[in-house]
């Protein structure tokens, strides 16, 4: 039984991981066809437009498995100081990781004069917050969860200009923007990290839905009825077409209104974007409880157990390949090289997968075998 919960965790976060080597293949050979938070759909094509779509389940559900992990993580040690302590020193580590091999990664400049706080970031914060929240009572922690993730949208209207005591937190909580570091450094925070604050206490919360002694057949009911009352939410704020969103209209062709449908925003995550990647998420979570001994979830779980090895060794991966496309064919693209159609997008995406499966499989085997080697538990 343990395993198999456990299976169909890594399974689903190696989904995910597969949808986010996507995303950033397209970010790094795509780039002459960027776009906007929410898009444009009368501007940008549907390969593009779902592609990019697909790629939203990737941090909700890395962070709500985060949430989870972290309970399972406390079970096992039966201690919830250590689990505060582990969270505590795992979020440090990755918001000094995001700050140098993550940013590294992404532009290949030192000293970096532009550093954008991203997922892991967004993650290593979550995680710190986690450390302290997790002392409440689960109900509490539910509740603040719920409330930080329905809620923040009602703060979208509040912003603090450069000149403001506030801007610097606020821009880390709620409002992307830009801090001004030094003369010579700005940061980005790409990720506000107040609604993934309530995304990882969700996390936590339903982590004793996977406890040991919890039956598999209740677990699959909770996380249907979860997942399905999270979509209903989403229809049930769309059809109302206000709440936390750009609203969407009839447009010119049926494709178009259904681009216009799914449109929603990520930066912050909108309740609308979180009620939709989070519902989606837990029922393919329900689907791998079901399927766990086919081989596509064995597979999806090679990639799901090694997840922060895979991050770096892809971004690194894809860095130096487009440093050698651009060196060999040139800026094709404008000022940058890139592909002509996402259907080549689509296929490097496969290839790399293929290509970074088998170093994602001997590291995960290394870090269950080598569990006397501290440090390989935070990759």
């Amino acid at each position: 039984m343990s395993s198999n919960r456990l299976l169909s965790i890594d399974a689903l976060r190696g989904l995910v991981i597969l949808f986010m080597l996507l995303d950033h293949v397209r970010e790094t050979f795509y780039l002459h066809q960027q776009v906007g938070d929410p898009m444009d759909v009368t501007a940008t094509e549907p390969a593009l437009f779902f592609s990019r779509t697909l790629a939203h389940l990737c941090a909700p559900v890395f962070i709500l498995l985060t949430g989870l992990s972290a309970f399972l993580y406390g079970e096992k040690q039966m201690s919830r100081a250590a689990t505060s302590a582990f969270l505590f020193k795992r979020g440090l580590f990755l918001v000094v990781l995001e700050f140098t091999l993550v940013s590294f990664a992404w532009t290949f400049q030192f000293p970096p004069t532009v550093i954008y706080l991203q997922v892991i970031w967004a993650i290593g914060l979550s995680m710190l917050a986690l450390a302290v929240l997790l002392w409440l009572p689960r109900v509490w922690l539910a509740a603040l969860g719920l409330l930080l993730v329905a809620g923040h949208n009602l703060l979208d209207g509040l912003h603090f200009g450069p000149e403001s005591v506030m801007h610097i937190s606020w821009a880390i909580l709620h409002d992307r923007g830009w801090i001004e570091f030094s003369d010579t450094l700005r940061l980005r925070t790409s990720y506000p990290v107040l609604p993934w604050i309530g995304v990882i206490a969700l996390g936590y919360a339903i982590g004793p839905w996977f406890r040991w002694s919890s039956a598999p057949e209740q677990r699959l009911q909770w996380l249907r009825r979860a997942g399905f009352a999270a979509l209903a939410l989403f229809v049930a704020l769309r059809l109302i077409n206000g709440y936390g969103e750009k609203p969407w209209a009839v447009e010119e062709t049926a494709l178009q209104t259904l681009m216009g449908l799914f449109n929603i925003t990520k930066y912050p995550p909108s309740l609308l974007f979180l009620a939709l990647t989070l519902g989606i998420g837990l029922l393919l979570l329900a689907a791998f409880e079901r399927r766990n001994d086919g081989r596509l979830v064995r597979t999806l779980a090679v990639f799901g157990s090694a997840p922060m090895f895979f991050y770096l060794l892809h971004l690194y991966v894809l860095k130096l390949f487009y440093v050698a496309a651009l060196a060999i064919w040139g800026a094709n693209q404008g000022h940058y090289f890139g592909f002509d159609s996402m259907g080549w997008v689509w296929a490097a995406t496969l290839l790399l997968a293929l290509v970074l499966f088998l170093p994602t499989q001997w590291f995960a085997r290394l870090k269950a075998r080598r569990r006397d080697i501290r440090w390989l538990k935070y990759l």
